[in-house]
């Protein structure tokens, strides 16, 4: 079996730093982790707030503090530093090979789609923003790890895409047309979702979008770990 994790994201247009930070951190027991924040707002504050959570969030992963506890440590943190005038939306997604399991924790409203065979699971129960008060807990999705699985998780910068149009970017149809009709990657899958919520919001993005992609596959592998980073760079200044 094989973990493939893809990302995909964009700037608000118009803006020249994005308030969504994300960061892989590999687990000391074994497995990785995905930390997503969204700031409040855009731009360079939103970017600071962000960029606070994720790496706090990272460093207790990188001790083996647990998911859940991480989460509601960088909430207290949060609240501590801005005295709980801020609040930021953060996703952590774990592959735990120690258990054996992949957990989901969310302190975001934006829900999370989980592909199993034919069913498209989504997960949208209350989950609040970190940052507002201490001893916020995230809402927390735990099941074994197998071969079949597609996860997708993103920023609201996704989920209200189209909203000044009176059009929504419809994941769960997306997600099964594609798994339908080919095995798509998981970066084909990010690639996707994310190219039509840009057009959604006529190319100019609303707002930060980042999208998450985990899917798990039965191929044999070659024990080699890969990473690939994209990083378009638009000159600031001339040499």
């Amino acid at each position: 079996m094989e973990i493939n994790i893809a990302i995909a994201k964009i700037n608000k247009y118009a803006v020249s730093e994005s308030g969504d930070t994300l960061e892989v951190v590999e687990r000391p027991n074994g497995g990785v982790s995905v930390v997503l924040a969204d700031g409040q707002t855009s731009g360079r504050g939103a970017k600071a707030i962000s960029t606070m959570v994720v790496r706090k969030v990272i460093s207790l992963l990188a001790d083996g503090v647990r998911d859940g506890a991480a989460a509601r440590a960088a909430s207290d943190y949060l609240f501590t530093e801005r005295n709980g005038k801020v609040t930021a939306c953060l996703n952590i997604l774990s592959v735990d090979l120690q258990t054996g399991t992949i957990v989901i924790s969310r302190n975001n409203p934006t829900p999370v789609f989980i592909a199993r065979d034919d069913k498209i699971e989504c997960i949208s129960t209350d989950s609040p923003s970190i940052g507002t008060s201490r001893n916020i807990r995230p809402s927390i999705t735990e099941f074994p790890l197998e071969s079949g699985i597609t996860i997708v998780l993103y920023t609201d910068g996704i989920k209200f895409a189209g909203d000044r149009t009176g059009q929504k970017l419809d994941i769960c149809t997306i997600l099964e047309a594609m798994l339908e009709e080919e095995n798509p990657s998981a970066q084909e899958i990010a690639d996707s979702i994310l190219a039509q919520a840009i057009r959604l919001d006529n190319n100019r993005p609303n707002d930060d979008m980042s999208v998450v992609v985990l899917r798990s596959t039965p191929h044999e592998t070659d024990q080699i770990r890969r990473m690939t980073v994209r990083l378009p760079v638009v000159p600031m200044y001339n040499h």
